[in-house]
Parts: C-alpha cells; structure tokens; sequence
C-alpha cells in the first residue's frame, strides 16, 4: 500500500511537470475491461489516452491530479487526461436504461467534459473494483460529487474505507 501511494505521488508529479494534451484517441478506453472487472493494471498506466503528456495546464497545489476531462462514461464516471478512468467517490447515479441516467450523465457532461478538472483522490482507498481512480472532482472549484447530490441527479453511496463523508455534502 505505501509503494503505491508513492507511486501515486511519483506520477501525480510527472503529470504535474508535463500538464495534458487534448487528443483524444479513444473515448472507449478500457469500457470493456472495467464494465467485466478484468482489468488487472492500474488505471494510470493502461487509461491513459496520450502517453506523451504535454501541455500547459498547471496542477493546483490543493488538487492531487488535473487533467482535460475528455470523456463522460456517466453520470458518476469520467475519463481524465493523464489519470485514465475516473470514479466519483461518495456517490451514485442511476445506470444505463434506468430513470433519471440520462439526465444525470448530460448535466456532468455539461460541466466537465472537454474542460481541465481538478481531482481529489480518496487518500483511504485509491481504486475500485474496476481499477477506475477514486476521486472528488473539482471544476471552477465546485465539487461535483456534491453537487449532484445537490441537484437530484444522485444518491450518497459510502463504502469505507474512503476519507470522503459525502453525508457532509448534502
């Protein structure tokens, strides 16, 4: 646990120094892995869509990660530049086919896709089951977790072990 929170660390300050481009090569990274749960790599090193980072979005001291949100999977997952496949940790929206899906996933859309986000990661629990990085994410300095909470589009899920309280949020 602790060589991969130095890792973490290790690539967090690389994508830091190198920032992020905004090519993207395949919006469909790893859906297939992470929808079946056999992916057995980190989500840093088979996510990323451009392996040479380069750019000029700076990393907020108070972020662990940023990067060009290039793609919305969901109303609770995103694919980040640089991070690979992310996962809003502390909440929950409705899935593909269910009431309430859609909506959820155009209001993220609206608010992050094709723009730099920040990215908190759970510091307790770094992925989940599908290898997708546990974060809050940040736009404008609005987290998103909570606002959906806030607006309806979704529901507190809280799996400890998680630094996160999202009950906090509401």
């Amino acid at each position: 646990m602790k060589q991969l929170t130095i890792l973490l660390l290790i690539l967090t300050i690389i994508v830091a120094l190198a920032g992020c481009t905004s090519q993207n090569t395949d919006q469909n990274i790893n859906q297939d892995a992470n929808k079946n749960g056999s992916s057995g790599q980190s989500s840093l090193q088979n996510s990323t869509p451009n392996s040479n980072v380069n750019s000029n979005h700076q990393t907020n001291s108070r972020y662990e990660a940023t990067g060009l949100c290039y793609h919305v999977v969901d109303g609770d997952t995103i694919d980040v530049e640089g991070v690979g496949r992310v996962r809003l940790v502390g909440v929950n929206t409705p899935e593909r086919g269910e009431s309430g899906y859609q909506s959820a996933t155009n209001f993220v859309k609206s608010m992050v896709e094709g723009k730099v986000v920040g990215l908190d990661i759970d510091d307790a629990k770094h992925y989940d089951k599908y290898d997708r990085t546990l974060a809050v994410v940040y736009i404008d300095d609005i987290n998103l977790n909570q606002e959906l909470l806030k607006r309806g589009y979704a529901e507190i899920m809280y799996i400890p072990p998680s630094e996160f309280n999202p009950y906090s949020w509401t």
